[in-house]
């Protein structure tokens, strides 16, 4: 066992206490203001970091990938328009049932070669041919009628030129008789009784002769007219009469022009309803190429714009000779034709690569065509620079299947997105993740 010695230690009375051991510590405290002014700036570098992190609401970031970017450049535009025509033929004459009937021999086939006049069908119609005869004969009795008119006009001036004649006969027996007697009056020879009734009847003749003439004239006057309407009654009665004879030709259908006969799918026995569609003829040997052009253009082309096709390697030239400008589905239709020889490899129905030339060539700045244009309409376009591409105003002018004409907005060498702006067209700035 240890022994522990206790020992005092001088100076030092009283009970020893821990009191001496603690010490009282003053806590500083940091200023206010600092402390504002730190929360301040921490606020403001969040704010700052989120309006240069966070996405702005006309800026979207996408995957270059997935855009076509090119360049603007320099070069010659070439003002033309690829289309596909239809080769068909250059003039086509539809048949249709003027009368109609019950088809009682048939004379050509389906896709036969006619030519002009030549028989393609008979049909009968009883109904027709009874109203036809009938019509004739009710024609023929009236133009009857007005030949016997026509005939006692005629009479009626016979007769009066010869009373005319018997008039103007006896006025000259009287003349003589007063010629002879008035001398022999004047010596006594002839009593005064029988040259005055000589004298009355020369004067009596004379007044016949004028009364008859003015009455002739008169005659005359209403015959003209009475001839001249009956005349053209008759002609009007005699064309009636053609029309009711043309009735039933019209059940023997001949062809109106000479070409190849299309569509012509009529049957023996088959009732046929007037004004129904037999078929057509198409113009032998001549074609012309039928194509669909967007309305985009509808004011550039014109009649008489030059176009070609190219067929086993030999150009051949055309013309606009029609422009349909009814619009259907987006586009309307022009009829080309050739202004020289036609190739001979051409089938009707058949589909060829043409271009329509709208101008002349010119030095401009070009863009690749896009899928850009549908969707800005040609006013604005995406210019890329660096890692992201900007909005920006264009003036675009022609175009065709290749290239677009630049008029004002870029510069030759500027890149620029040219596929479709699907999702874009409300952004102002797009933004490349190179890391998708």
């Amino acid at each position: 066992m240890s022994l522990v010695e206790l020992r005092e230690v001088k100076g030092e009375t009283g009970a020893v206490s821990g009191g001496a051991m603690d010490r009282v510590v003053v806590r500083k405290k940091i200023d206010k203001r600092i402390l504002i002014g730190a929360g301040a700036g921490a606020v403001l570098l969040l704010l700052l970091l989120f309006w240069l992190f966070a996405p702005r609401s006309g800026s979207q970031t996408v995957n270059p990938s997935r855009l076509t970017i090119a360049e603007a450049r320099q070069g010659t535009f070439e003002d033309f328009l690829p289309l596909r025509a239809r080769v068909a033929p250059l003039v086509t004459v539809y048949l249709d049932a003027v009368e109609g009937g019950r088809v009682e021999q048939l004379a050509v086939e389906d896709g036969t070669t006619v030519v002009k006049g030549q028989l393609l069908a008979i049909l009968s119609n009883a109904d027709l041919q009874l109203s036809t005869l009938a019509r004739q004969t009710e024609v023929e009795q009236q133009l009857n009628n007005m030949r016997s008119q026509e005939l006692a006009l005629q009479q009626t001036r016979s007769a009066n030129r010869r009373e005319m004649n018997q008039v103007q006969n006896d006025l000259s027996k009287a003349q003589r008789l007063y010629d002879l007697q008035r001398p022999l009056a004047e010596k006594g020879f002839v009593s005064a009784k029988t040259f005055n009734d000589t004298k009355d009847d020369l004067q009596m003749q004379r007044s016949r002769l004028a009364i008859l003439k003015g009455s002739i004239a008169e005659d005359e006057t209403l015959q003209a007219n009475q001839l001249g309407q009956l005349r053209a009654s008759a002609a009007s009665m005699n064309q009636s009469l053609s029309i009711a004879r043309g009735s039933l030709s019209q059940l023997s259908l001949r062809a109106p022009v000479s070409g190849q006969l299309s569509g012509f799918s009529i049957q023996l026995g088959q009732s046929l309803q007037q004004g129904e569609r037999l078929g057509q003829i198409d113009s032998a040997g001549r074609n012309k190429l039928e194509a669909d052009v967007d309305e985009f253009y509808l004011g550039r082309v014109v009649v008489g714009q030059t176009a070609s096709i190219e067929v086993g390697g030999k150009t051949y030239g055309l013309k606009v000779a029609k422009i349909y400008p009814q619009v259907r589905n987006g586009q309307f239709r022009i009829d080309l034709v050739f202004e020289g020889p036609e190739p001979a490899q051409m089938q009707r129905g058949q589909t060829m690569s043409t271009k329509l030339t709208l101008g002349d060539s010119s030095r401009a700045v070009l863009i690749p065509n896009g899928a850009f244009f549908n969707d800005t309409g040609g006013n604005w376009i995406f210019v890329v620079d660096g890692n992201s591409a900007e909005r920006r105003p264009v003036q675009l002018g022609r175009r065709n299947n290749d290239f677009i004409e630049v008029l004002d907005g870029l510069k030759p060498g500027e890149r620029v997105i040219t596929s479709t702006y699907s999702g874009l067209v409300d952004k102002d700035h797009l933004s490349f993740d190179t890391d998708e």
